[in-house]
């Protein structure tokens, strides 16, 4: 139907770039690859070997998915990530971070007297960049920009496995504004909206970039800091409950404050929601004090 010269132009035309690649990680050949979103179409790589164009560690993980598909037989689908620090030379990688889906499959003949797959690759950056939106979108609030309560029950779950395997502790501290409901009333809800935004400003001011922080609902805001004993997490919000009237009466003309409860993983503990009670505990107890404190249980 069509002539080698033809074939030859239709394989050269395809937006995506189609390496053939060895066992060895040698480039054997490359078509394609005409879309403008690669940094490069990939012809100046026949020839040439992944561990003299890729550091170490790319490479090793390029040779391992090769392998894969060349004992599998079948089609093998990957999703990887290519920045410029992953390319040996200056100047040779891409400027920023480019993700690609990278079809691959074992040749049915040898190449060069090597086993040799097919490894086509398409940029989904920008689906890939939609996705993650989405999934921002999923597990964040849009008023704070604060994660969710699904997001932090999910991170309490998973570092309560990681507590229960290797005994590495995690401290949760609960707290909310105190007479939040006054402050709506005297001022109105647009007050109360931005006293909560000050609140997230000054929870991303004063905790660690490793906590995680959620607003759970209303005004009352829940954060799990992983590799920290209920002493040193006490230490930390009381840091965060000084700072919080001083920063509201200089936002919102409010001094409002705020009361908490921390508590830590204990061996006894089976489940996230143990873990919440005995901090809402803390956060009550607390309250029924004369409020503006936080108790650790």
């Amino acid at each position: 139907m069509f002539t080698q010269q033809q074939l030859s132009a239709i394989l050269y035309s395809l937006p995506d770039p189609a390496f053939i690649l060895t066992r060895s990680g040698r480039y054997a050949a490359v078509f394609g690859g005409k879309d403008v979103r690669h940094y490069h179409d990939g012809s100046g790589l026949v020839g040439r070997t992944m561990s003299e164009m890729l550091k170490d560690e790319k490479a090793r993980w390029f040779a391992g998915e090769i392998e894969k598909a060349l004992q599998s037989g079948v089609l093998h689908i990957v999703e990887y990530e290519l920045r410029g620090s992953d390319v040996k030379g200056a100047g040779d990688g891409p400027s920023h971070s480019i993700w690609f889906e990278g079809r691959v499959k074992a040749l049915d003949f040898q190449v060069d007297g090597e086993d040799a797959v097919v490894w086509i690759a398409s940029n989904i950056t920008d689906r890939n960049e939609v996705q993650q939106k989405l999934r921002q979108l999923s597990e964040t609030d849009a008023l704070t920009g604060l994660y969710i309560r699904r997001k932090l029950l999910e991170t309490l779950d998973d570092r309560l496995a990681i507590f229960e395997r290797e005994q590495t502790q995690t401290s949760v501290l609960i707290f909310d504004l105190d007479h939040f409901k006054s402050l709506n009333d005297a001022l109105g809800h647009h007050a109360g909206d931005a006293a909560l935004v000050e609140i997230a400003r000054l929870c991303r001011q004063h905790l660690r970039q490793s906590d995680v922080i959620a607003r759970f609902g209303g005004d009352e805001f829940v954060v799990v800091m992983p590799g920290t004993h209920r002493a040193e997490a006490l230490e930390i919000a009381e840091r965060l409950r000084e700072n919080v009237p001083i920063s509201l009466e200089e936002t919102v003309r409010y001094a409002s404050t705020i009361s908490g409860g921390i508590s830590e993983f204990g061996s006894p503990d089976r489940s996230s929601n143990e873990i919440l009670a005995r901090a809402d505990a803390g956060m009550y107890q607390s309250k029924r004090a004369g409020r503006n404190r936080v108790s650790a249980l």
